[in-house]
């Protein structure tokens, strides 16, 4: 995709990778509008990137979106580009109960909501040059979490969702991208420095030289083995991944 000169878009750009994606566009000439629930969040982060706007958005709410959807289209008529960005990663337990409410939270942000934010932007979309969707997987859409089960699910969804749109819109003139970004060393479970986390700001060159192919799959060198493991040797892979996790646990709080 072209790296400037778009309006672009981008749900959950208040903090991690949305926030240092936003603000690398910003830095390129582009219009740029983030989302998030906390206005308080949404000012900082355009009060320290002069021209850059926002809106309030629960991702989780399907009538906000298409009110945003609307106000979008309204605001700002060159929008081109969508980057479903927002997410949230709890742990949970496979093994044992469920608890409801994290779990809708989780289906609805990771899955339906942008699902429903890009239906709901989609037919002004088509009607953009040089317009593009980019989906946030990660990963555990191809290597699951154990400890994080619904979370990897429903990166994994989000994975074949935009396979599936990838393809229903190949005549359509708007591109559907995936970023799978590994584990990097934000607030999305906890920001700790552990050296298996990837930096922010190395993922995110990396990744916005990758944006500028023509690749429609955006993932860094590091994790190629993992995009590569699905496939008849996947559970040992799995479960050797899983292992070392449990004997080296993630950290999930200060």
């Amino acid at each position: 995709m072209k790296l400037s000169g778009n309006t672009i878009f981008i749900t959950g750009g208040t903090s991690g990778i949305g926030r240092a994606i936003a603000e690398q566009f910003h830095k390129l000439g582009n219009q740029v509008i983030i989302s998030g629930r906390r206005k308080a969040l949404l000012e900082e982060v355009t009060e320290a990137n002069l021209g850059m706007r926002s809106v309030e958005l629960d991702i989780q709410n399907p009538a906000q979106i298409n009110a945003v959807a609307e106000q979008l289209v309204k605001e700002f008529p060159s929008l081109n580009v969508l980057f479903n960005n927002a997410g949230i990663m709890p742990f949970d337990d496979a093994a044992g109960g469920l608890d409801e409410d994290v779990a809708l939270a989780t289906i609805n942000t990771n899955l339906l909501g942008p699902v429903r934010m890009t239906a709901a932007l989609l037919p002004h979309l088509k009607q953009q040059k040089d317009a593009v969707i980019i989906h946030n997987s990660s990963v555990l859409a191809f290597l699951p979490l154990a400890t994080n089960a619904l979370y990897s699910a429903t990166k994994a969804a989000i994975h074949s969702y935009a396979m599936s749109q990838r393809f229903a819109l190949r005549n359509s003139g708007v591109r559907v991208l995936e970023v799978s970004p590994p584990w990097v060393d934000t607030d999305l479970i906890y920001k700790s420095g552990d050296s298996r986390a990837m930096p922010l700001d190395q993922f995110v060159s990396e990744t916005m030289a990758i944006l500028a192919t023509d690749a429609d799959e955006i993932y860094v060198d590091a994790i190629k083995p993992i995009r590569d493991n699905p496939g008849s040797g996947e559970h040992a892979f799995f479960n050797a991944f899983n292992e070392s996790v449990v004997e080296n646990p993630i950290p999930v709080g200060h």
